[in-house]
């Protein structure tokens, strides 16, 4: 379990272009010690729907003996070559994730990337 926890990226988003993303908590079942939270970000470009992403993640995390919940989405604009992401929006079915969290996870995937985020827009 302690492998399958270790093994889960923290940030998992697509290269370029403008994309859906989830912000997930990952639980351990049972009590341990050490850390039994962490928040992800997943965010794709094929994904039609905020929940396309959330249930192939759920899917491949609780596979590993883990659970998961899905605190929120939105929208993340990523120009690799301007080492610009921003975070905005909301998802009509999770509701809007923490932009703030979001962000500080991506900063610390990104470190040399400005990385913004707003309240505003789809």
């Amino acid at each position: 379990m302690e492998d399958a926890w270790k093994s889960i990226p923290t940030v998992s988003i697509d290269d370029d272009g403008v994309f859906k993303y989830v912000l997930i908590k990952v639980h351990k079942k049972e009590e341990s010690a050490g850390e039994t939270e962490k928040t992800i970000v997943r965010g794709y470009k094929w994904a039609s729907w905020h929940a396309d992403i959330y249930e192939e993640t759920q899917g491949k995390i609780e596979k590993q003996g883990l659970e998961t919940e899905c605190v929120g989405g939105g929208r993340i604009e990523h120009k690799s070559n301007e080492k610009k992401l921003k975070v905005y929006g909301y998802s009509q079915g999770y509701g809007k994730a923490d932009h703030a969290v979001t962000t500080e996870l991506l900063k610390a995937a990104y470190p040399d990337y400005e990385i913004t985020w707003t309240d505003d827009g789809y």
